[in-house]
């Protein structure tokens, strides 16, 4: 006889009960993997953005590739290519965010890292100071890179997380 105490819930089991009744009511779709809006969005991870309450989407409209501060980064371009020369996307929005925690860190937050466990990260943080700059660094970087062929549509945004509304960042020229 096991003498443990019971397994507190977690969030994760929390997550799981909530898919079950999910898919009690689900149906599917019925669509393919590829947008219907054939647009990618690449945002932060922040959890104060619903993009698609935010941009009026639906399942099924868009890629939605989001990490730590929305930059792109070869992990990124990865996503877009594959989004673009596999999956018919041909727009790209960039969505960064006002007040986010990019803005405190620094590249020491690297080195701490390395101090605690022993090794470097081999990713940079991507941390910035202007998140307009940083839009604009995005925007280049997805323009320049060889591998995405659909590059005439690339538009950044700032997302205000106290209002709701975007903020359209031009591009540097």
């Amino acid at each position: 006889m096991s003498t443990s105490a019971p397994r507190t819930a977690t969030v994760t089991d929390r997550l799981v009960a909530a898919n079950r009744v999910y898919a009690a009511g689900f149906t599917d779709p019925g669509m393919g993997a590829r947008p219907v809006l054939r647009v990618a969005v690449v945002a932060c991870m922040d959890a104060r953005l619903d993009l698609h309450a935010a941009l009026g989407l639906q399942l099924g409209d868009c890629h939605t590739i989001r990490n730590a501060g929305g930059v792109v980064t070869d992990d990124t371009i990865r996503s877009l290519t594959i989004s673009q020369r596999a999956l018919g996307t041909r727009s790209v929005a960039l969505i960064h965010h006002t007040g986010c925690g990019l803005q405190t860190l620094t590249e020491e937050f690297r080195h701490e890292l390395e101090l605690e466990v022993g090794q470097r990260p081999a990713w940079a943080v991507e941390a910035f100071r202007d998140v307009d700059q940083d839009v604009r660094q995005s925007m280049q970087r997805v323009r320049t890179s060889p591998f995405l062929p659909h590059t005439d549509d690339v538009r950044g945004f700032v997302f205000d997380v106290t209002t709701g509304l975007l903020r359209e960042i031009a591009p540097n020229s």
